[in-house]
């Protein structure tokens, strides 16, 4: 009974990555379909967002039966309501994959990124990506020193979303209101998209070792010259 109680509890753990590896794919091909103009891609990235809403409810479900058949407690405890926070977050990942999409979708056939703008949202996308991946290696290493490393890596999505109002606010903006507006929403996607990357990686750290990561953060001294200032 035990062993299948574990067995049951990795089964999860698993379902968590495969979720993470949809949502890092979804991202990716709703990138590259906004920047291009592709209907049939942003179409695919829309319908497949059914499959990570499926694994969500199918995990839940069966963290739900964990806990009411094996009354979990301590680490075991731990890893069923994590699991349940984390796949809340995926999920959630994966709706906004599908934003992305579903705004390319709506102003197909033209294309809804300024080409003044592509480098930027081309990078959003693929350091989305990157960041997802690294979440879903979490979940499979549980190393801790990885998962403390994303926030800082989420540093760089900030300034990337930065550079988007920098555009939007500048006199010379010349691409009307309706750009703008799709702008801001997919900056706001990217964001939060990372955000949730983040979130899920505290998430494993908090289940490997019980404490919050903001309170295991390693301090980072100063650099100094050669003269201590």
């Amino acid at each position: 009974m035990r062993d299948a109680y574990h067995e049951e509890l990795d089964s999860i753990g698993d379902g968590l990555v495969e979720m993470a590896r949809l949502v890092g794919s979804a991202i990716g091909r709703a990138t590259t379909a906004i920047l291009d103009a592709d209907l049939k891609l942003a179409e695919s990235v829309i319908e497949a967002d059914q499959k990570v809403d499926e694994l969500q409810h199918d995990l839940e479900a069966r963290a739900i039966a964990l806990l009411a058949r094996q009354q979990p407690v301590a680490t075991d405890l731990r890893i069923v309501v994590t699991s349940l926070r984390m796949s809340a977050d995926l999920e959630r990942s994966g709706d906004l994959a599908q934003h992305v999409a579903k705004l390319a979708r709506l102003r197909f056939p033209a294309r809804t990124i300024p080409h003044d703008l592509h480098a930027t949202i081309l990078e959003m996308g693929q350091l989305a990506q990157r960041l997802m991946a690294k979440a879903a290696e979490v979940i499979v290493t549980k190393d801790v020193d990885l998962a403390l490393q994303l926030e800082s890596d989420d540093d760089e999505m900030d300034l990337l979303h930065r550079t988007l109002f920098q555009h939007l606010i500048d006199e010379r903006w010349k691409h009307g209101i309706e750009t703008a507006v799709d702008v801001t929403l997919l900056g706001r996607y990217y964001e939060r998209y990372a955000d949730h990357a983040v979130a899920v990686a505290k998430r494993v750290v908090f289940l490997v070792t019980g404490e919050h990561a903001d309170e295991l953060q390693p301090d980072i001294q100063p650099a100094t010259g050669v003269d201590g200032a």
